[in-house]
């Protein structure tokens, strides 16, 4: 299996898990840069052809688990929504995880990067490109100040929210079956907050957030629609994933879809069970490209924030992602696109450069 063309990522959630990780005493950075647990690190990435990605900063509630209770049977489930989460905390876990990612930047592992020109010479000098994203903006405060701090730092891309309302934005829960319309949208704030993003082109991200939030973001934005990381509702109807209506927008914008692994948002039952093959993952993928067309998708893995099909495992296993698709007839030009070449198309658009 290939390790080529390179891959890069719509989203992942390595900076929390390094964040938390507490193993024989190295450090964060050590961690990432040697080998650690979970789904990501340098010597997968680099095994698996990863040549970078999205890498969010997420701050949890004290009480967070990854696994939401999904792995129960029955009819379907409703996730009530977290408590929110003060900003005061927000900004201390998003600063620390901020941190990370530019040390690891200091020793050499990886390039923050803030223009899809940069991200296109990373690939091509085998360099790990990273773009400095937030997954939810508990941390910004109304006047934008620390967002002036982020975006200094290297911030290009924010979602507003997560699956836990804030200021800004109501979140969708997790909850199957359902559609996405689960509440409210954009608060007062979050228009402002959209605005803002829109003129210093840093990119809004459409996941976690209502039906009503897309629309929201849709009718005050100037940019490409993007959900990073989200699915086809058509296959899985799950409140996380992505209504035909909402991907005709998005193709109507010339926007982008990352495809999400989360076997939960993959399968028609909406388990967050086991997947032993690769078959309903390439259904998401065939149907997001007939729906958007091949220049508006890709990978929006959320490794080490969700369980995944097992003939992947990790980053080391994205070879069996571009073999599967290349099965599918999604290979030559397509994969490439598919593998990376559809993000910088949209970031390009999106950041000017």
């Amino acid at each position: 299996m290939s390790a080529t063309p390179p891959v890069f990522d719509g989203h992942n959630d390595a900076l929390l898990k390094l964040w938390r990780a507490e193993e024989g005493g190295r450090s964060p950075e050590d961690l990432f840069i040697e080998g650690c647990g979970g789904h990501l690190d340098l010597p997968r990435m680099q095994a698996g052809g990863m040549g970078g990605g999205f890498f969010a900063c997420f701050a949890p509630n004290d009480d967070f688990s990854m696994g939401f209770g999904r792995e129960e049977g029955g009819e379907g489930y409703s996730v009530p929504l977290p408590d929110d989460l003060p900003r005061s905390r927000a900004l201390e876990i998003t600063l620390a995880e901020a941190g990370i990612l530019l040390r690891l930047q200091a020793r050499g592992a990886l390039e923050v990067v803030r223009t899809a020109a940069q991200i296109e010479t990373c690939l091509a000098e085998g360099r790990l490109a990273a773009i400095l994203h937030i997954e939810g903006a508990e941390a910004i405060d109304p006047e934008f100040r620390a967002l002036d701090v982020l975006e200094a730092a290297g911030l290009r891309s924010l979602g507003p929210v997560w699956s836990r309302n804030n200021i800004f934005a109501h979140g969708a829960p997790f909850r199957f079956p359902s559609t996405p319309d689960t509440g409210p949208g954009l608060t007062e704030l979050g228009r402002e907050l959209v605005r803002e993003c829109d003129r210093r082109r840093i990119m809004i991200d459409l996941s976690h957030i209502t039906e009503t939030g897309f629309w929201d973001v849709a009718g005050l934005s100037t940019r490409p629609l993007v959900a990073t990381h989200s699915n086809a509702h058509a296959i899985c109807p799950h409140a996380r994933n992505l209504t035909d209506r909402q991907l005709d927008a998005i193709r109507e914008s010339d926007g982008m879809v990352g495809v999400n692994l989360a076997t939960g948002f993959l399968r028609p039952d909406g388990m967050m069970g086991p997947m032993e093959t690769l078959d309903g993952l390439v259904a998401h993928f065939a149907y997001l490209v007939e729906r958007v067309g091949e220049d508006r998708v890709g990978l929006g893995s959320d490794f080490d924030g969700a369980r995944i099909p097992a003939p992947i495992g990790d980053a080391a296993g994205l070879p069996a992602l571009r073999t599967a698709l290349e099965a599918a007839g999604m290979g030559g030009e397509m994969l490439e696109k598919l593998c990376w070449k559809n993000w910088t198309r949209v970031l390009k658009a999106t950041w000017g450069a």
